[in-house]
Formats: C-alpha cells, structure tokens, sequence
C-alpha cells in the first residue's frame, strides 16, 4: 500500500511521496514533486472516529490532492466509465494509506470516484482542488 498507482485512461492516481529533514532545530517536511500551481481552493475533512467512511464521490472534471495533517486515513480509490450508475465492486480499487508526517500527497484526477475513511480517531486531511467551488457543477457521489 501507499506508493501504488490506480490506471485510468491516460491518468493515474498517484503518490508523490514527502521527505524531512531533522537536525538539532527540529524537524522540516518537504514535498519537491508536488506543483500546487493548479490549486484553486482548500479545506479539511476531520472525522472523530475510524468506523466513518466518507464516500464514494468523485469528479469528471476536477483534479483532486489530499495530505494528511493528523493521524492518518486510508484512501480507496477507483476509475469509472459509467457515471450513472458506476460499478461500486471493490476489486478494482487501489488503497493508499496516508500518514501525517511524511507529507505524502495523494493525487486523484478526473475519471475517478474515491472513498475516506480515519485510521485514527480526529484525524485531519487537507483537500486540493483546482477549480473554485460552485463553478463546474462536477460532484458525484454514491453510497459506501
């Protein structure tokens, strides 16, 4: 699990992993790969406990990246061809499971739904998105 790839077309879902550095100041964490210049808008998601899974849902149009800030939460994720009526059976779904403190962030692209849920009571995921809210009209979601 973690640095896994879910196909889709010509996008996949991916990793791109953090790094840090520690020295007698204390720790920094670092993610060279990640370009925030197609980044819109963010916000979080916190759930309070790890019995909660916050999906399906997913976008035709919109990129999304998400990184974990506490705790940590696993994220399935997988393609769909028929946004009517997609098809919710797991075995074809990638799992990546992001911790706070590597800042790893997890790169979901048009043409997939995704599904959250708290490895760790109050844990906390921030959410990228490249298009302002409101102005695509792009969301799909689907009972877990």
């Amino acid at each position: 699990m973690g640095n896994i790839s879910g196909k889709s077309g010509n996008m996949d879902a991916r990793l791109l992993q953090g790094g840090n550095h520690v020295d007698g100041r204390g720790q920094l964490l670092y993610n060279n790969q990640f370009d925030l210049e197609p980044v819109r808008r963010i916000y979080t998601i916190e759930h309070n406990n790890t019995a909660l899974v916050r999906g399906w849902m997913g976008h035709e149009i919109e990129n999304r990246w998400f990184t974990v800030v506490t705790g940590g939460f696993q994220v399935k994720v997988k393609s769909v061809n028929n946004w009517r009526e997609p098809d919710l059976n797991e075995k074809d779904t990638v799992v990546f499971i992001l911790k706070a403190g590597a800042l790893d962030v997890l790169h979901i692209p048009p043409g997939h739904i995704f599904c959250l849920q708290a490895l760790e009571a109050n844990s906390k995921i921030v959410v990228m998105a490249d298009h302002p809210v409101g102005t695509t009209n792009d969301e799909h979601r689907y009972p877990v």
